[in-house]
């Protein structure tokens, strides 16, 4: 059994990270010492590297508990993960057609700084009329 600074070196979780988690319930409180520390084992380590990997990815809170309770269950879920998965890239998607979006609204609005005005034709259009 490890104290949480060990498992968040471990899991590469930070420690704010680990206790939000445990009062979410997204885990499981772990076990106590005689002295109230935090105690976990390798198995808790392991599931705070999962959902460390879910929110690399990009995954919701959400979802990353729901993949690590479909990874814990006694006959995984394919279709169930996979599900999920799909729905994540559409929204990774959608998200990258509105960084477009954007960039080419900005880069407009710049060509316009090259032109040397006085007054800043980006502020410009900014401003509430």
């Amino acid at each position: 059994m490890i104290a949480i600074g060990e498992a968040s070196r471990r899991s590469g979780v930070g420690i704010e990270t680990i206790r939000y988690y445990e009062r979410e319930g997204i885990v499981p409180k772990p076990e106590r010492a005689s002295n109230n520390r935090r105690l976990y084992s390798e198995h808790d380590v392991g599931r705070l590297r999962f959902l460390k990997k879910c929110r690399d990815l990009g995954f919701p809170l959400a979802d990353a508990k729901t993949l690590l309770n479909l990874s814990e269950c006694d006959r995984e879920d394919c279709r169930s993960v996979k599900e999920l998965a799909e729905i994540h890239i559409t929204n990774i998607r959608a998200k990258i057609d509105e960084l477009g979006r954007l960039e080419a609204a900005l880069s407009e609005l710049t060509v316009n700084c090259d032109s040397g005005n006085v007054s800043c034709p980006l502020l410009s259009q900014l401003r509430i009329s």
